[in-house]
């Protein structure tokens, strides 16, 4: 369960799955920085929960890596703004 920090209307977003990862029977998947995985939505918008999504570095965007919303609040990290530079685009800072 982690925070989400755009502004698709999503407040709480937990992990199913982080693309390219190895898994472990019961082992719930942990995502680093830059990670693109599958997530569901927790807390947030009535049309967003209840479906799964796809993810990059905790921002839901497309399978291509563009963001579904259109800010977010916060820092980025450096790794994720060379990964995604459209992700980066749209940030305050990286840090």
């Amino acid at each position: 369960m982690t925070n989400h920090s755009g502004n698709t209307g999503a407040k709480n977003l937990y992990i199913i799955s982080v693309k390219g990862s190895k898994g472990r029977l019961n082992r719930l998947p942990a995502a680093g920085a830059g990670d693109m995985g599958m997530v569901t939505v927790n807390k947030g918008k009535p049309e967003l929960r209840k479906k799964v999504h796809p993810a990059v570095e905790l921002y839901i965007a497309n399978n291509k890596g563009e963001m579904k919303g259109s800010a977010i609040t916060g820092p980025d990290a450096k790794e994720c703004a060379d990964l995604w530079p459209k992700i980066a685009s749209s940030t305050d800072s990286i840090a």
